[in-house]
């Protein structure tokens, strides 16, 4: 049983070092947010100086929230002369008639907003922007929003200003803002998540030159830059992690703003959570295998800067070592007691990596700080329950499994995803069995490996509680179908 030992350690030393890279993304946040000066006012200029932009909207069957993106859209204070808006619709729904209907009568008060449907959706969103390229060749810079974001009026107005400094600079992010982070338990446990992201990962990254990435919405890219790194290429799950790299690699700079906010809707509901996970997971290994080599051998790269980005690509990895190393450690609690060749002290420290991380970026971004750190256990146990569903992920992404791109429904605020909604598959019954199946590990520690019971029992909880959401939310959209085939 030694391999099994040495199996199980290894996965958990590859856990580490994703654990010791956080606290390392913690200290530089920390220097940084000392050093910290009030961002200097962009130089005044004439409106006629200010460059086009064109605003794309990605949409495929959103009858909730359609309209509230457009008219959002409509609002931005930005000279109209110099403003395209865009929407590219792949609905297949009767989402294709109220948009229709909403850019006619913004059309009819003046606005430049034109309307494209593709009768296929190749390429899904990526093949959609990149015929909205080619379409409107017009635009300097190019900004796109999901149907689940509400950006506020001064967002160009913001944002546009920080392109000047550097002709080389080829994306500016802004910080995902949160519209319902208040909802539930599952909306707070994503919240802290991304915060987590926004408010630490990607202001270290863009202030030291790092490989970060365009998060699919609420950034500005510039153009040429898009166009020197190939276009959207629709052959991952990850279309924006994918353009991220191929365009870092060709020598464009990115640049990250936390000043700036672009408010979005986090989905509601386990399964729907589930299915954004799983294509993000899916989609970013998919990219390592498409630019890792590309990654690893480009001339003028540090080391440092091609491991970053390797851990970047990979960050899905640990979900599925946690799967292995729950698996085995039920035969290294029978069979070693729980013996292995690893210090157990080693483990402990690199697991507070993501508190630590969750916990900064709190302080960060947020005066309530206290309030929203004492959230993180509902965090702990949804990042624990998605590990069986990020894991089939990469095991398709590594195996070049062909899948659709599957998007995040969107349903009525507050009511899931209405007629969207994700039904139960498979991962919610897996869920239940690795939850008994960690539940019966931690008490069988308690007598024969006392220091693994708490991880045990840990992922228990942690399966458990997704599950359990997720069979408990399936049965209220029964219920609520139920109660409209019977008026």
């Amino acid at each position: 049983m030694i391999e099994i030992g040495w199996v199980y350690a290894a996965a958990l030393l590859i856990m580490a070092v994703y654990g010791f890279n956080m606290w390392l993304m913690a200290l530089l946040s920390i220097r940084l947010w000392l050093k910290r000066r009030p961002p200097a006012a962009p130089p005044a200029r004439a409106e006629r100086d200010w460059p086009t932009v064109l605003v794309q909207l990605p949409l495929f069957n959103e009858r909730y929230v359609a309209e509230r993106l457009i008219d959002a859209v409509a609002a931005l204070d930005y000279p109209p002369e110099r403003l395209l808006i865009q929407v590219l619709d792949d609905s297949t729904d009767d989402t294709s008639n109220i948009v229709r209907a909403r850019v006619a009568a913004y059309r009819a008060h003046g606005l430049h907003m034109t309307y494209l449907h593709r009768a296929q959706r190749i390429g899904f969103k990526a093949g959609a922007l990149e015929a909205g390229l080619e379409a409107q060749p017009a635009g300097d810079l190019i900004t796109l929003f999901d149907a689940d974001f509400v950006p506020a009026p001064d967002f160009l107005r913001r944002a546009v200003p920080l392109f000047d400094a550097n002709p080389r600079l080829g994306l500016v992010q802004t910080r995902w803002e949160h519209l319902n982070a208040d909802h539930d338990l599952l909306t707070q446990a994503q919240a802290l998540a991304l915060d987590a992201f926004f408010g630490v990962e990607q202001v270290v990254r863009s202030h030291y030159g790092m490989f970060m990435n365009f998060n699919g919405s609420g950034g500005l890219w510039r153009r040429a830059a898009i166009i020197e790194a190939g276009g959207w290429q629709g052959d991952t799950l990850a279309e924006d992690l994918d353009l991220s790299y191929r365009a870092q690699l060709a020598g464009w700079r990115f640049g990250y703003t936390p000043d700036v906010p672009a408010p979005a809707e986090l989905p509601t509901t386990i399964n729907s959570f589930k299915r954004q996970q799983f294509r993000w997971a899916k989609g970013s290994i998919q990219v390592l295998r498409k630019v890792g080599w590309q990654l690893l051998t480009a001339r003028g790269v540090s080391p440092w800067r091609k491991f970053e980005g390797f851990l970047h690509l990979s960050g899905y990895v640990p979900h599925a070592l946690m799967i292995v190393s729950l698996l085995l450690s039920l035969p290294i609690v029978l069979l070693q007691h729980g013996q292995t060749p690893l210090r157990w002290g080693i483990m402990g420290l690199a697991g507070f990596g993501p508190i630590l991380l969750g916990i900064v970026a709190q302080m960060a971004l947020r005066k309530d700080w206290p309030r929203r750190v004492a959230r993180y256990p509902a965090l702990l146990l949804v990042g624990i329950g998605l590990a069986l569903t990020n894991t089939h992920a990469v095991v398709q992404a590594l195996l070049g499994t062909p899948s659709e791109f599957m998007r995040t429904p969107k349903g009525p605020p507050g009511r899931g995803g209405g007629n969207y909604a994700v039904p139960l598959d498979w991962t919610t019954w897996g869920e239940s069995f690795l939850a008994f199946y960690a539940l019966v590990t931690g008490m069988l520690a308690l007598q024969l490996a006392p220091a693994l019971a708490p991880m045990a029992f840990i992922y228990a909880l942690g399966f458990g509680y997704t599950a359990g959401l997720g069979f408990w939310q399936a049965d209220r959209v029964e219920q609520r179908r139920a109660a409209r085939q019977a008026r």
